[in-house]
């Protein structure tokens, strides 16, 4: 971990794009290699900890979506990825945008939908992080050099101090989560795997409380 420190009173976890079409061997990217990568990471398991952890700690927990738009090209043809995404892929309603099993939000978990990269744009994100007084944001979740990376680049640029789950994010191939992890990245944010983040946080807390 670049830097252990994690303060549980103003932290948030902020998960990314955990949709079928993104992670799910039946979804629309899996012969892309998302599928793959995600079970390489093990994706679903380190993100159902952070679920954990975070929850039994009262830590807010915001998910995003990224969703298409029937009918018309509302996502632009502006960039490759936008061309990309619909216009069946993560369809507004259906199978292939919804939740992973197993990940679905809490009563209490907003859950944010856009159709641009980062999860700040076109969204309430900032304004909910600020409401509640955050400052510092764990994110976790896919594609670690796009939708993540944008969101982690955007998150910095609005003052948070962020930490990206290592082993919580997958992208299309090893070498993608690479070019984000080792160079894109280095920056930016602090990296720590799963295990770290929750150590850390729970030594934070241990160290407050006596």
């Amino acid at each position: 971990m670049s830097n252990p420190s994690l303060d549980m009173t103003s932290t948030a976890l902020v998960l990314v794009d955990l949709q079928n079409d993104n992670v799910h061997e039946d979804g629309a990217y899996a012969s892309f290699g998302a599928a793959a990568h995600a079970t390489e990471q093990q994706l679903i398991p380190h993100v159902r900890a952070l679920l954990d952890w975070a929850r039994s700690a009262s830590i807010p927990v915001i998910h995003n979506h990224i969703v298409s738009y029937p009918g018309r090209l509302f996502g632009g043809t502006n960039a490759p990825i936008f061309r990309m995404i619909g216009p069946d892929s993560l369809r507004v309603g259906s199978w292939g945008a919804r939740s992973i099993d197993g990940l679905e939000a809490l009563e209490d978990e907003p859950v944010l939908v856009r159709n641009r990269m980062s999860c700040f744009n076109g969204t309430s994100l900032d304004a909910m992080l600020r409401n509640l007084g955050i400052t510092q944001v764990v994110v976790a979740g896919v594609w670690t050099n796009m939708a993540v990376e944008h969101t982690i680049r955007d998150a910095a640029d609005h003052g948070y101090r962020v930490v990206m789950a290592t082993d919580a994010t997958s992208s299309l191939s090893a070498d993608w989560q690479n070019a984000a992890q080792s160079y894109a990245l280095t920056n930016i944010t602090d990296f720590a795997t799963t295990t770290e983040i929750i150590a850390t946080a729970n030594t934070e807390t241990t160290e407050r409380d006596q």
